[in-house]
């Protein structure tokens, strides 16, 4: 997506709400900039594929990012973002989730404006916007969603039953990254890869009838390229939209 980088005033509103992340690595310095949204949160045409969720997932504190994209792994990945400048800048920064692609001025992010109010102390956020860019520094760090300890995913609202199946990975905690996935053919006795469309989507045509069991490749805390399965499969008649718990803990 093309991202502008412009805000109203009504986006200083942004209140403070509970953490999602937390880690001890070293930060990076980088720049950070902000995109223009009519309330503040996210987009729902993110290069992720999130869709709505990807508006207001983490309560709109969400990101466009450039290489950390890394042709859609990056997706759904949490860092904490925060700004350099003493006068202006919040110690803890802003906590976001990736779920667009996008380059500004030599940034490494591009924030939701939600996001970039959390960068500065609750009354300079307006000289944080008046200046577009500002350096910073990031890390990575564990996603923790509340409710959500296991990987989740759903079936993208572009699937077509029975010829087309995509999903969409859209909870993934820890510092994990999905790097392929794969579903069972009973009939072949084997895994068949799903492709990734874009972003956190997976698709394959002419999916296997019956009920799907599905495995993800991950690489993260639990090492590098390890295959988990979701031993709860999708149902036969599966539908466009509906969401799937797995019981797959990535601690």
């Amino acid at each position: 997506m093309e991202l502008t980088l412009k805000c109203g005033f009504f986006c200083l509103l942004a209140v403070l709400l509970p953490m999602l992340c937390f880690s001890q690595d070293g930060f990076v310095a980088s720049r950070a900039t902000y995109y223009g949204s009519p309330d503040c949160y996210g987009t729902p045409s993110g290069a992720c594929g999130f869709g709505e969720f990807g508006r207001t997932v983490n309560d709109g504190n969400v990101a466009a990012v450039s290489y950390l994209y890394r042709n859609g792994s990056g997706c759904g990945a949490c860092y904490q973002v925060r700004c350099t400048n003493p006068t202006y800048c919040s110690d803890s920064g802003a906590y976001v989730v990736v779920t667009d692609h996008g380059e500004g001025d030599y940034t490494d992010f591009i924030l939701s404006p939600r996001a970039y109010a959390k960068l500065a102390y609750p009354n300079t956020a307006l000289d944080l916007f008046s200046r577009g860019v500002v350096d910073v520094e990031f890390r990575r760090v564990s996603c923790q969603y509340p409710n959500y300890n296991t990987l989740k995913f759903k079936v993208h609202e572009h699937s077509r039953y029975p010829d087309y199946l995509a999903i969409v990975v859209i909870y993934v905690a820890g510092k994990n990254d999905i790097t392929a996935v794969q579903l069972w053919q009973e009939d072949c006795k084997e895994w068949k890869g799903m492709r990734r469309s874009h972003g956190a989507v997976w698709d394959m045509a002419n999916p296997p009838k019956g009920d799907i069991k599905l495995r993800f490749q991950v690489s993260g805390s639990l090492g590098y390229g390890r295959w988990v399965m979701a031993n709860n499969a999708i149902p036969n008649y599966w539908k466009a939209g509906v969401a799937y718990d797995t019981d797959i803990h990535l601690y």
